[in-house]
């Protein structure tokens, strides 16, 4: 009976977050945007790889992970932008248990923003506590912290906080002081000393700070979320490319997260549950990004026979069996 009333909560949980978690406000228009441009494009070579996409309207569907590439930014005016979407606060988690270090989120963050090889918004370290212990990944983007150091000592509130918890760069006033960079406690931000390679598919686009592009010299830039993304009902683009399903994003206030499965979870049961940190959150930053620790991790399999002791023959742990709560 019990676990009916928790297979009852899911569901409506789900419901309610494909609804209005991820989705920014507005017109129906922007889920048939989504739909009509993924269509329009059904001829692309498919990489094979299905991942999940929202609507304006609460509804789910899957396509290939060739055309979430190819999105087309609703308008959006540079107020709009700095005062981002009404009623909501972003959050990311990321699993360090589930992630192999592939750094596909990498690829894909440098393919949707257009940026150099060396540059890389999402960086991904290979982290080991000890000699005796199996190493672990661990994903660095910008941490879109409550209290940002960043946002303090720009002159020309260039660099600005969101009320929907996200930290943007608006290159068209930025004066490329670096003070932001250094502030930043976490070294998140770059500096374009040259200009960026010109792209044939930014011809004609409009600059936004939500879209971060088109990107110009002598200017900071960083991870921003993807938020002309979320206001399409798509995730960042980090988390729709990872093929471990390791990073989640949604809505603290409705305190709701997916991965790129679809599958939704309570974003305080994740981070009670699995102990839950964030990022030298004692410097008082208030990261917007939490970890879950590395505990029975599947990649890489430890070698437990290289210290003279057993293979660990415990269960990985699968973040997709977890019920919304108990």
């Amino acid at each position: 009976m019990e676990k009916e009333k928790d297979n009852s909560e899911n569901q409506t949980n789900r419901r309610n977050f494909l609804k209005i978690g991820l989705i920014a406000g507005g017109s129906l228009a922007a889920g048939t945007l989504v739909i009509s441009k993924i269509i329009s494009n059904d001829k692309k070579a498919e990489s094979g790889i299905k991942r999940t996409v929202f609507t304006q309207d609460g509804k789910v569907f899957t396509a290939d992970q060739t055309h979430l590439h190819d999105y087309e930014a609703l308008p959006v005016s540079n107020e709009e932008a700095r005062k981002g979407i009404p009623n909501k606060k972003f959050v990311m988690v990321i699993d360090e248990a589930k992630c192999d270090g592939c750094k596909k989120c990498t690829e894909a963050c440098q393919a949707m923003h257009y940026t150099e090889s060396d540059r890389e918004w999402i960086k991904v370290f290979k982290m080991q506590d000890a000699n005796a212990t199996a190493p672990y990944f661990f994903p660095k983007p910008c941490f879109h912290c409550d209290n940002p150091p960043c946002t303090k000592v720009c002159p020309v509130n260039a660099t600005f906080k969101r009320q929907d918890g996200i930290v943007l760069i608006d290159n068209e006033r930025c004066i490329g002081c670096r003070s932001c960079m250094v502030a930043c406690p976490y070294s998140t931000r770059f500096f374009n000393w040259s200009h960026p390679k010109e792209q044939p598919g930014l011809a004609g686009i409009a600059y936004s700070p939500e879209r971060s592009i088109p990107r110009r010299m002598g200017t900071v830039e960083k991870c921003d979320f993807c938020p002309d993304m979320i206001r399409q009902g798509k995730m960042p683009a980090c988390v729709s490319s990872c093929p471990m399903n390791a990073i989640y994003f949604g809505d603290q206030n409705e305190d709701a997260v997916t991965n790129g499965s679809g599958v939704t979870f309570k974003f305080s049961q994740l981070i009670e549950d699995n102990a839950g940190y964030r990022h030298l959150e004692e410097l008082g930053t208030d990261p917007r990004v939490y970890y879950l620790p590395p505990k029975n991790r599947k990649y890489p399999k430890p070698d437990m026979d290289a210290v003279g002791k057993e293979k660990n023959e415990k269960k990985p742990m699968d973040m997709g069996d977890m019920q919304m709560s108990k």
